[in-house]
């Protein structure tokens, strides 16, 4: 049974005692991380949210505590109180390294069995059984390290906002469904029998409401939930930064969020982010990289070779061309020594991402090697040697497809090679930029019609608008995201403020009136009463923190996080309800049946 603290309470973190103190009674608490009993003398690290303070517990300080000690295993919570002395065997590698605490009184507040992960940074475990035991994972140094920043960050955010005049204003978590892309959470009504609640993916229409309501700047750290198939990086419920402004532009918006990410990198990393960001339009970002979240810390552009061999009669190429597609490549510098097994894997690599195939030219130092040779000429190989800038040593990849097909296999085959050929070794450590006038539209051929590439109340850039009626999926959005190191790290629009534009928007996406009222009816009321022209963007919290602590899984960044399945082993969630609860709903459960 574990004791009460009685009248004792901690005068310090056992992490922060360090030389200052010595001579000095203190009392700290924790838990311990390592005991050793050397017979006349038992050692005891203890731990806390700052560190780990050596404890020594010796027979002729007090006979008591040290008896006590000897129960003492890992991860009991104790108290101690004695007196911080000089440490003979110095340990350089943590903060209290330089001095120990000599033990006068022990109380051992709870015991602890056996835990079944170990409480250590860098822990190889299984990702289910950390995220049973996840109170324990939590204990964990580097564990606690992120959430400390995490803090740190929400501060540094708050702060800041506060400063440039908004307003935290939270919205419902329990919505009515609209479609915003993802499947929605649905929560049944008892009020309401057959009705339900949804939670919100974004709080996107209430921000704009907000903005109709005159409150000129608003903010808020929202939780969000959608129903998805988890990829890599998803989760049920995760956090955004959410922001709205009225009477701006697209520049306002840009500048706002640049200080912003400034000010929290300093603040939680004490990082310099040079400002302003680079930007680039979605067009070249896509035909410079591939991608529409391009990785800037290293080279290795697309280049566009269609017009070197338009009159090629290498049937690939010709197809491609033919069908309104385009021939790319990149070049890997010193890859001319890649074996055939590697280009093959290679090739197997792009036909995840829909490419028929890989070719490839190496220039060797006895000559050119390529599958190309009996197809092109001498003139233009030299011409697609110039155009991708290879030199001796150097292989290039080509591609000859569908635009997006093209960008989307050369986009992530720029990545894997990075990867596999350390390309990032000695770049930049955080490479911030913008990617800006999005499609406002993307063509969903199963259902033949358009869909909104952001979501459906994004504003037409001004010189566009006339292609709604003659070319729609040619109009461009006053829509932006910030990109950092190959990853979204938020994206927003100046949002559509004219009720005729509204509804010609909606006519574009299929809906009719009745369909946009039914869905968008509150806004679009809202809108008869003088909406202000306005804008936003919402980071995603949960990436940006996992950023600012140095690591590439979300789970690490949620305190509680879900698995790759939607289900959380700790609290078995989800799971059944009482009958009496599924009645008064008015819901029966079927079980389903295999398809």
């Amino acid at each position: 049974m574990g004791e009460m603290l009685g009248q004792l309470r901690r005068t310090h973190m056992a992490g922060l005692v360090d030389e200052k103190f010595i001579g000095q009674e203190v009392i700290v608490t924790g838990w311990v991380a390592k005991r050793r009993n050397l017979g006349s003398l038992i050692f005891c690290d203890v731990r806390d949210t700052e560190g780990i303070l050596q404890v020594v517990f010796r027979e002729e300080d007090s006979r008591e505590a040290y008896e006590k000690a000897d129960r003492l295993r890992n991860e009991f919570c104790i108290l101690v109180r004695g007196t911080v002395a000089k440490r003979e065997s110095v340990n350089d590698s943590i903060p209290t390294g330089q001095v120990e605490l000599i033990a006068k009184e022990l109380k051992i507040l709870s015991e602890s069995e056996t835990p079944p992960i170990y409480i250590k940074e860098n822990l190889d475990a299984a990702e289910n059984v950390r995220l049973k035991y996840r109170y324990l994972d939590l204990r964990r140094p580097d564990m606690q390290r992120i959430f400390k920043i995490r803090s740190k960050a929400y501060i540094s955010i708050r702060n800041f906002m506060d400063g440039e005049g908004f307003l935290e204003v939270e919205t419902p978590i329990l919505n009515k469904s609209t479609p915003e892309g993802a499947r929605d959470y649905l929560v049944p009504s008892r009020n309401y029998p057959g009705s339900f609640y949804a939670l919100p993916q974004s709080p996107q229409i209430f921000k704009q409401l907000l903005m109709v309501s005159g409150f000129d700047k608003y903010f808020q750290i929202a939780k969000c939930f959608r129903d998805e198939d988890l990829r890599a990086n998803r989760q049920p419920e995760f956090t955004q930064i959410d922001i709205e402004m009225s009477f701006i532009g697209v520049e306002d918006i840009i500048d706002l969020n640049e200080r912003l990410v400034q000010r929290v990198f300093k603040e939680v990393l004490d990082k310099d982010i040079a400002l302003p960001f680079e930007r680039l339009t979605y067009k070249e970002a896509m035909e410079r990289f591939g991608s529409d979240k391009p990785d800037l810390r290293f080279g290795m552009e697309l280049k566009n070779l269609t017009d070197l061999v338009e009159n090629s009669d290498f049937a690939v190429f010709k197809n491609a061309i033919e069908q309104k597609g385009s021939v790319r490549a990149i070049t890997l510098s010193g890859g001319a020594s890649m074996g055939r097994k590697d280009i093959d894997r290679l090739g197997e690599f792009v036909k995840t991402y829909r490419a028929k195939g890989l070719a490839y030219i190496q220039l060797k130092e006895e000559g050119i090697k390529s599958p190309l040779s009996k197809f092109l000429s001498e003139e233009e190989f030299n011409a697609i040697i110039e155009r991708s800038e290879a030199r001796t040593g150097d292989v290039i990849f080509i591609v000859a497809d569908k635009n997006e097909v093209v960008f989307q296999s050369l986009g992530a085959l720029r990545l894997e090679l990075a990867k596999k050929y350390n390309l990032l070794e000695g770049t930049e450590e955080f490479k911030f930029a913008w990617v800006t006038e999005f499609p406002l539209l993307e063509r969903d051929e199963e259902a033949g019609r358009f869909v909104a590439l952001h979501h459906p109340f994004t504003s037409p850039m001004e010189e566009d608008l006339h292609l709604l009626d003659t070319d729609p999926g040619a109009a461009r959005a006053k829509a932006y995201d910030m990109v950092l190191n190959g990853e979204e790290l938020g994206g927003g629009s100046i949002r559509i403020h004219d009720s005729k534009l509204q509804e010609k928007m909606f006519t574009l996406l299929g809906f009719s009136k009745e369909e946009a009222w039914e869905r968008f009816g509150f806004l679009l009321e809202a809108f008869k009463y003088g909406p202000p022209p306005h804008g936003g963007l919402a980071f995603g919290m949960d990436r940006l923190v996992m950023f600012l602590a140095g690591t590439d899984n979300i789970k690490d960044v949620i305190a509680f996080p879900k698995n790759q399945n939607a289900y959380d082993p700790m609290s078995e969630a989800p799971n059944t309800v009482d009958p009496i609860q599924l009645k008064e709903l008015g819901i029966d459960v079927v079980k389903k049946t295999e398809e």
